[in-house]
Parts: C-alpha cells; structure tokens; sequence
C-alpha cells in the first residue's frame, strides 16, 4: 500500500493532466501509485491521452491500466511529464536512477513542455549527493568509468542484479549501472558535465534544470517546490 505522502503527491500531478495531453510517465513507486490514479481517471471521464513510459515497467503498468502509449517518434514533444526522483533539493536538482531508468528518464523529461516530480516529502535534502549517483555505462567501459570517478573523488560500486540474479544488473537499453557515492555534491551541473565527458558514460543521474515544479507530499499535505 502506498505511503500517505506518494499518495497526496500522485494526487496533486493528477490535477496537472488534461483532455488530450500527451504525456512522460516516469519510473518508481510513486510514479506507479500515479498510474494508478491516471487510469482510474481516464476510464471515468473518458480522456483521450496518450502516453510515453520511461521504461518496461511503467510500459507495463500503464497497459495494465489501461492507458495508450506511443513513442517519441510519433509525438517528439510531449505536454507533460510525471516523474519520480531519489533525491530533490530546494532548487529542484535531482539525482534519479535508483530504478535503473535514467537514460529513458531524461530523454523524456528533458522533452516535455513541463516536467513535474512527484515524491514522498523525506526526498528533499538541502544538498544532493547522500544518495549514490547512478551512472549508466557501457559494459565494456566500466572499469575505465569506475576508475575517472575514484579520481573525481566518487567512490564506486557496480550495481548487482539482487538476490534472483547473479553479476550485474542490466539496463532497459543492456547497459551496466555504477553507484557513484560523492556524499555530497557542491556542484551539480559541473559534475554531471565531468562524468557525461568520460568515453563509456552513456548517462548520469543528476537532472539539473529540467524540472519545473515539485510536489512533495507528506502526512501534513503537499508541499510545492516552483522553479524560480
């Protein structure tokens, strides 16, 4: 059961789709309570939308709820689009990719007219960086990204597939993850443009300057965070 706060959060973006929108639909827990929400309203008011996931999982959820998706080929511009996040800062910097979906997700964020985050209030840090940043390489690259991230002061980690897999986990796009930890990053977009410069990174999880708005709910209500 989804907590109060993804709830509220679900609830609030729900008030941002429209008859006929074309819509981002992100990756996570709180994106798939959001779906959830989506399909309920689409089937009783009758709403002609069209969606675009960010990954297997959203794509499967979204049919399951009965919602209709394209792709970026046939709509390169979406009206908007949803999405959840790992961490958020009051500036609206993001780290994403705890559910290995970074690529896709930036893609299509970056193609929406406005991108919204919806996350539990415990996401909002005053500085970024205490979740480890996801990285998607190359799998022939990765000893080469893990060691440029040591010397940038990262210290990291090759994602595993968990308990039902052995070696590494792999991406929608048959990539590896690595969990960079920088505890604390000072300077996002310099980072981001750091690691993007290294040969094998395909992307980096830091989203800076792409989100409009913010709603991060909790047991109090929603908090909105706006781009300034």
């Amino acid at each position: 059961m989804a907590s109060v706060g993804k709830l509220r959060a679900a609830e609030a973006a729900l008030k941002e789709v429209s008859d006929g929108q074309v819509l981002g639909i992100g990756t996570g827990s709180t994106v798939a309570v959001f779906i959830g929400l989506l399909g309920k309203r689409v089937k009783e008011e009758d709403l002609d939308l069209i969606c675009v996931p960010t990954s297997y999982q959203s794509a499967y959820l979204a049919v399951e709820n009965g919602l209709r998706l394209s792709t970026l080929d046939e709509h390169p511009t979406l009206d908007l689009a949803v999405d959840g996040t790992d961490e958020i800062d009051p500036n609206l910097n993001l780290i994403k990719g705890g559910g290995a979906a970074l690529t896709k997700e930036k893609v299509v964020d970056s193609s929406a007219k406005r991108f919204v985050v919806i996350a539990d209030s415990s996401k909002l840090v005053e500085r970024i960086g205490k979740f480890p940043l996801p990285v998607e390489v190359l799998p022939f690259a990765r000893a080469k990204v893990m060691r440029a991230i040591a010397v940038m002061g990262g210290e990291p980690r090759l994602r595993d597939g968990g308990d039902r897999k052995d070696g590494p986990l792999v991406t929608d796009n048959g990539n590896f993850i690595v969990d960079a930890s920088f505890k604390e990053i000072i300077d996002p977009r310099a980072l981001e443009i750091e690691i993007k410069m290294v040969p094998g990174v395909v992307e980096v999880g830091l989203f800076v300057g792409l989100a409009h708005c913010a709603y991060l709910g909790d047991g109090a209500g929603v908090r909105i965070l706006s781009r300034s």
